[in-house]
């Protein structure tokens, strides 16, 4: 009898393992999935358990996905309204983030980079159920003492557009807690040397500041950094043609939808998290999750 269940698990093992690879999402399973173990007891000959992994996909093929990309600034106690309106407005108490975070990853949300999106138009994976991108512009201090710990207790990536000529001035992050958390899961962009507004700005010195920001990046963390966002929101067709001819593959602006395509990939709109807003109106600005399927894979260990 155990030979009979032995024999079945491997046909199983080859019929899920065909399946998963004949829709190329056996790479696909990202965190948080429902797994569940089955053994089958130690044997002299065939000593092996088996678990079963089940997770939400959705799948690749999609001309245009829904994927709210949450846009931050500071993650601090927000100042005084009357005496500074400006900062009260880009900042949202480690509190009310902290919550943010937790109902996202309560309510199934998987949190996910650029290159996971670049991945999946290119039909390469799938993404998870419920995907959704949390941007960090400008690169304040607050990013890593208070963001950053709130994002690793539940192993969220998310996305950082640093201004390379702010990094270690005061109030701004350090080069060393950019490296650190290039390394820990936060996706380092640019977003320019000194955040002028490139639509207003020469063409050479818009050059300037994209190509400088980006070389610098790179040369701190070591890899390529391919991903953009406008300073204050503001660009223009030739503003778009030159982040595209200074090497990045988006970049993203201020305008509000949570659809996008690979088409519009140099104007990707976000959702703004401004502070102060109920949990109810932070859901709904999410909108509605994409479709997904439920894929199975079978483990031996």
């Amino acid at each position: 009898m155990l030979t009979i269940v032995r024999a079945g698990a491997l046909l199983l093992t080859v019929a899920t393992t065909a399946y998963m690879v004949q829709a190329g999402q056996l790479q696909a399973l990202h965190s948080n999935p429902v797994a569940s173990r089955i053994s089958y007891g130690p044997s002299p000959s065939f000593d092996r358990d088996y678990f079963v992994t089940r997770a939400d996909i959705v799948p690749v093929g999609r001309v245009i996905i829904t994927l709210p990309i949450l846009m931050y600034h500071y993650i601090r106690q927000p100042p005084p309204m009357r005496t500074d309106l400006l900062g009260y407005k880009l900042s949202v108490s480690p509190a009310d983030f902290a919550a943010q975070v937790d109902s996202l990853w309560a309510s199934g949300y998987h949190a996910v980079d650029l290159n996971d999106i670049r991945a999946y138009f290119a039909g390469k994976e799938p993404l998870p159920s419920r995907p959704v991108v949390l941007t960090f512009d400008d690169g304040y201090a607050d990013l890593f003492t208070n963001a950053f710990p709130i994002l690793a207790k539940h192993h969220f990536k998310a996305v950082a557009y640093i201004v390379s000529g702010f990094v270690n001035q005061p109030g701004y992050v350090s080069s060393d807690q950019v490296v650190q958390l290039d390394h820990n899961g936060i996706e380092i962009a640019s977003h320019t040397v000194d955040h002028p507004d490139l639509a207003r700005t020469s063409a050479g010195w818009a050059i300037h500041e994209l190509v400088e920001s980006k070389r610098w990046l790179e040369q701190l963390v070591g890899h390529p950094v391919i991903d953009f966002a406008y300073p204050s929101g503001k660009f223009n067709p030739q503003v778009m043609a030159e982040v595209q001819r200074a090497g990045y593959d988006s970049a993203v602006t201020t305008m509000y939808s949570v659809e996008h395509s690979l088409a519009d990939r140099y104007m990707w709109t976000r959702v703004r998290v401004g502070g102060g807003e109920s949990m109810d109106d932070f859901t709904r600005s999410l909108g509605t999750p994409m479709p997904c399927k439920t894929i199975t894979v079978l483990h031996i260990a």
